[in-house]
C-alpha cells in the first residue's frame, strides 16, 4: 500500500499545507497540483516578462521550508509546478538543495511544450492582436514513474494531467504496465479525488452546514493506494474537515462529463466506481474499470484575447430600472469609438424600505472588451466619470475606474500522441523517452445507464432542490460541468426522472440556448451535465459573472421545484 497525500489544489492554495501534510502523519508521497487553464496563461505572461520564469514560484518557497524535512522523512514529492519551465524549476531546486546541504535527487518531466511547433499544427492564427502565448499537451503518468524509479526525491513536471501526479507514484511503486488498465483507472480516480485538495475533505461541500466548525479549516486529503488500483481516501488524524461518501462523490463529479473519463494512460469508467464508508473519515474506492486511452492527447492553447475593463454603477432607492436605462443611454452616446463588446448587467440587490443605504441599492455593471486597449481604457472610464454630475440622482461607482487589462482565451485541441515527445529527465542527467500508450483505440461511449424505476406517486411540496440534492460545478474551457447527486436511493429515482435537460433549462434560464449533455451515474446516484459554451472563451476571458461556474450548482440548488414530501 502506498500513502499519497495532496498539499495543493491550485496556484495560490494554502501555503502551509506542505508542512502540515509532511508533519501530520505518515506519508510515502506528497503531491501538489498548481496548474489550471487560467494558471497557464498567468505563467505565460510571467515568461514574457522574464524567460527564466514560467513556473509556480510558490512551490519553490514551500520547498525552502520543507525539502530537508521531506528527504529526512523519506517522502517523495511530485508536483506539476514546473508549468511552462520545468527544467528551470528543477535547476532552482537543485541550487536550493545545495545551499541547504540536502542530498536531494531531482527529476523532471517535459515534452508537453508545443509552442515552438504551433505553426506546424496550424495553431498560430491570423490575428496579430491575439497571439498564442502557450500550447501544451496533457501528458500522462509514466514519465513521473521513470523519474521515481531512478531514485528521484522530487519530480517536477510541466503540463501533465492532474491525476498523473497520483498515478505516476502508483506505477513506480506497484510496477503497473500500460496494459494494467483497471489498476491505472483506479489510480486515476484516486488522483481525481485528491487533485483539488480540500474539496475532498469538505471544502466547497453543498451540505457544509451539517458539519459546523469541523469545516472551518479542512485538512488536505490522502489516498491509501493498493496494488489492484483500489484506494481509501482519508486525511491525517486531528486535521479539520470530513471524508464521507458524499464529499468524495462531490469531487468525483467535479469537472467531469460522461461515464468515460479520458486520459493519456487509460480511460477510466466513472460508471463503475463504487464508494463505501470504511470508517470515520475513510472512504473506499473500488470496482473501477479501465479501457484503452484515446490515440490523441488534449492540447491546451492560451492566447491573448484582447483587453477588458469593468465599471460598476450604484443605483439607490426608487426608479432603479429607469436609472439603469438612463446611464446606459448616456454612456453609449458618449463613446465615439465604442468597444467591440459592451455588456450591461443589472443586479437587483436593492430592498424596498431598506434600513441601510447599501440594502437600498442595486448595482449596474458594464463590461467592455476590445482587441484595442485604447477603446476600453481612458476613453471608456473618462466618459463614465464625466456623467458624475449629469446622470441619474445618486450617481456613484463602487470603485475608482482603473486601466484596461489584457484577457486570455483558452482553446482545447487534440493531437496524435505520436506527435508529442514525453521526456523523463532522470536524476544524474539521463533522459528517457516515454512511448505513447500501446492501445490507441478511442472507445466512444454507447448508451448511458438506463433510468432507474420511476419514483412512487405521492404529495409534493414546493421547496429548494438543495434540500434533497447536492451539487458541484466548474469549468472546462468554455464549457461548464454541473454534477448533481441525490442523498438517498428514493431521491435518486426522483432526481433521474425529474432533472432532465429541459427542466435544467427552465431552472437556469441562462442555459436555455445552449447544447446540454446529460449523463447518469447510478453508482454515485448522480446526474452529470455538460453545458457547452456557457463560459464563452474560458475563464480568462471573464465572459460572465461567475467565470468558472463555481457557484452554478449552488444557484441550481436554490431553485424551487415540486419535491415529494417523502423525501423532505
Amino acid at each position: 500500500m502506498l500513502r499519497i497525500g495532496n498539499a495543493s489544489g491550485f496556484y495560490g492554495d494554502r501555503f502551509a499545507a506542505f508542512r502540515e501534510m509532511l508533519t501530520g502523519g505518515p506519508l510515502d508521497v506528497l503531491t501538489g497540483d498548481y496548474l489550471a487553464e487560467l494558471t497557464m496563461l498567468i505563467l505565460a505572461r510571467d515568461r514574457l516578462r522574464d524567460p527564466g520564469l514560467g513556473y509556480a514560484r510558490t512551490f519553490l518557497r514551500q520547498a525552502e521550508e520543507c525539502l530537508a524535512e521531506a528527504v529526512d522523512r523519506g517522502v517523495r514529492i511530485v508536483v506539476n509546478a514546473g508549468g511552462l519551465n520545468p527544467a528551470r524549476l528543477a535547476e532552482a531546486l537543485g541550487e536550493l538543495a545545495g545551499r541547504q546541504g540536502v542530498d536531494a535527487r531531482i527529476g523532471y518531466v517535459a515534452g508537453d511544450e508545443l509552442l515552438p511547433r504551433a505553426a506546424e499544427f496550424g495553431w498560430t492564427g491570423e490575428d496579430p492582436r491575439r497571439p498564442l502565448l502557450a500550447a501544451n499537451a496533457y501528458l500522462g503518468a509514466f514519465g513521473i514513474a521513470e523519474c521515481l524509479r531512478a531514485g528521484a526525491n522530487v519530480v517536477v513536471t510541466g503540463r501533465v494531467t492532474d491525476a498523473a501526479l497520483v498515478a505516476g507514484p502508483g506505477i513506480a511503486h506497484h510496477g503497473w504496465t500500460p496494459t494494467d488498465l483497471d489498476a491505472l483507472a483506479g489510480a486515476v480516480v484516486a488522483g481525481h479525488v485528491l487533485e483539488c485538495g480540500a474539496q475532498a475533505t469538505g471544502g466547497n461541500y453543498a451540505f457544509f452546514a451539517e458539519h459546523g466548525p469541523a469545516l472551518d479549516r479542512p485538512g488536505f486529503p490522502l489516498a491509501e493506494l493498493h496494488a489492484d488500483g483500489s484506494s481509501v481516501i482519508t486525511k491525517h488524524p486531528g486535521t479539520g474537515g470530513v471524508v464521507t461518501v458524499e464529499t468524495v462523490t462531490a469531487q468525483l463529479l467535479y469537472e467531469t462529463g460522461g461515464p468515460r473519463y479520458l486520459g493519456p494512460d487509460v480511460t477510466a469508467r466513472l460508471d463503475t466506481v463504487t464508494l463505501t464508508q470504511d470508517g470515520p473519515d475513510r472512504v473506499r474506492i473500488d470496482g473501477v474499470r479501465g479501457e484503452a486511452p484515446p490515440a490523441t492527447l488534449k492540447v491546451g492553447l492560451n492566447r491573448l484575447g484582447g483587453h477588458r475593463n469593468e465599471l460598476e454603477f450604484v443605483l439607490t432607492g426608487l426608479d432603479i430600472e429607469a436609472k439603469a436605462a438612463l446611464v446606459q443611454r448616456q454612456l453609449t452616446a458618449a463613446l465615439t469609438d465604442p468597444p467591440a463588446e459592451l455588456r450591461w448587467t443589472l443586479a437587483r440587490t436593492d430592498h424596498p424600505d431598506a434600513d441601510t443605504e447599501e440594502r437600498a441599492s442595486a448595482r449596474l455593471r458594464v463590461t467592455a472588451r476590445d482587441p484595442q486597449e485604447a477603446r476600453v481604457g481612458r476613453a471608456l472610464t473618462a466618459a463614465a466619470v464625466e456623467l458624475g454630475l449629469a446622470g441619474y440622482p445618486g450617481f456613484h461607482l463602487t470603485a475608482p475606474p482603473g486601466p484596461a487589462a489584457p484577457y486570455g482565451v483558452f482553446e482545447a485541441r487534440e493531437l496524435d500522441a505520436k506527435e508529442v515527445e514525453h521526456l523523463a529527465h532522470l536524476p544524474g542527467g539521463r533522459t528517457v523517452a516515454v512511448p505513447p500508450a500501446p492501445q490507441p483505440t478511442h472507445q466512444v461511449a454507447t448508451d448511458d445507464a438506463p433510468l432507474p424505476p420511476a419514483p412512487d406517486d405521492g404529495p409534493t411540496r414546493r421547496a429548494p432542490l438543495g434540500l434533497v440534492a447536492g451539487a458541484r460545478s466548474g469549468d472546462k474551457g468554455g464549457d461548464a460541468n454541473l454534477g448533481v447527486w441525490a442523498r438517498s436511493e428514493p431521491g435518486w429515482r426522483w432526481l433521474a426522472h425529474t432533472l432532465t435537460t429541459e427542466r435544467l433549462r427552465e431552472l437556469l434560464p441562462e442555459t436555455a440556448p445552449l447544447t446540454i449533455e446529460r449523463h447518469l451515474l447510478p453508482n454515485l446516484r448522480a446526474v452529470n451535465f455538460t453545458l457547452r459554451g456557457l463560459l464563452g472563451e474560458g475563464v480568462a476571458a471573464q465572459a460572465r459573472f461567475d467565470p468558472q461556474a463555481k457557484a452554478l450548482g449552488e444557484w441550481l440548488r436554490s431553485r424551487h421545484v415540486d419535491i415529494p414530501e417523502a423525501l423532505l
